[in-house]
């Protein structure tokens, strides 16, 4: 009999049953490396929590996965936070040739818990979207006589203009920013919501203003990497305190310095904070994207572009959920009904 927290499993001698490694590798990749790295660690803490309880973390039990999310629930973590734990513990059945356990129990645990959040006044917590004001404070706040400000500048500029996902950014190569007469063309080549990789080119035109154009940010920041002869690779780099581009302490991350998406986040809350904005905490790399959106949308856009530019689903009701939260002051259902 397997140990508590761990099954026996024997592999098929059925040639139709079996995988080469090529095979698993891409389907272990087909995960985003940020998301995989998240999954590590939720499965880990699953694992450890099994043995602890002396319970079988694979297979798992309904019961098991309900208690855990209990268990989640009780240590207060956020309705987001124990929907990827669900994932994570999905995928490592997936990938053992294990089916998954069922989640209707852990997922009624889970809707109690988005209850009780909400009854506690500790709802889902929305990024706060980014104006153009907001945005020229913040820019104004960095010292682009150092690279890290040049650098993120561009970040939040660049970000705020492509309605860039913070993986999307993190993501970008030299390769993928191609510049034209008219501005800057960047192609994104993987998204969260473009599952087949078809990708997608997104135009950026010269704005009227240096200090917040896309096209000129960038170029400022392609300057400074040429400047060290940085000429391909990651867009946006890791910079330590001393003005170095390289990997971050203790060798995490990528080897060719690549920032991660949470980087991204920091860099955007640090901003907002140092900007002196009111609720600069509720700041995130969501930021950016949430605010093209309705400010693209108070300036009358057409909803469609936004929508392409930013790589949303014709649509999309997160999108529609932005410009609703937009219009409700600038059209609201009470406004002259005569009250």
């Amino acid at each position: 009999m397997a140990a508590r927290g761990s099954a026996q499993h024997v592999d098929s001698s059925d040639p139709n049953e079996q995988l080469s490694e090529s095979a698993r590798r891409r389907i272990r990749e087909s995960v985003p490396a940020s998301t995989r790295r998240a999954y590590a660690g939720d499965w880990s803490r699953f694992t450890q929590w099994c043995i602890d309880k002396q319970r079988f973390h694979l297979p798992a039990t309904p019961a098991t996965l309900a208690e855990y999310i209990s268990q989640l629930a009780d240590e207060g973590k956020a309705s987001s936070t124990i929907e990827r734990a669900m994932a994570a513990i999905t995928v490592a059945h997936a990938s053992a040739d294990f089916p998954p356990p069922n989640t209707r129990p852990a997922r009624a645990v889970l809707r109690r818990h988005r209850a009780e959040l909400a009854e506690a006044g500790r709802g889902v917590r929305k990024a706060k979207a980014m104006t153009i004001t907001a945005l020229r404070a913040m820019v104004d706040t960095l010292d682009i006589s150092t690279i890290a400000g040049v650098r993120d500048r561009a970040i939040i500029v660049v970000g705020f203009a492509l309605a860039a996902r913070r993986s999307e950014l993190a993501a970008l190569d030299i390769a993928d920013l191609t510049f034209t007469g008219d501005g800057l063309q960047v192609t994104i080549r993987r998204s969260k919501t473009d599952k087949e990789s078809v990708g997608r080119a997104t135009a950026l035109p010269y704005t009227s203003r240096p200090a917040t154009c896309p096209v000129r940010t960038m170029q400022a920041w392609l300057g400074a990497l040429a400047a060290r002869g940085e000429t391909s690779g990651p867009v946006f780099r890791r910079i330590d305190r001393h003005g170095n581009l390289g990997r971050a302490p203790h060798g995490r991350g990528e080897a060719n310095g690549r920032i991660t998406g949470q980087a991204v986040a920091i860099i955007v809350r640090r901003t907002a904070q140092r900007a002196g904005l009111d609720a600069a905490s509720a700041f995130s790399g969501h930021s950016l994207r949430r605010g093209f959106a309705t400010e693209t949308h108070r300036q009358g856009k057409n909803p469609l572009r936004i929508a392409r530019h930013g790589g949303w689903k014709d649509g999309s009701a997160t999108l529609a959920s932005y410009i609703e939260d937009a219009n409700q002051w600038e059209d609201n259902a009470l406004t002259d009904v005569g009250l």
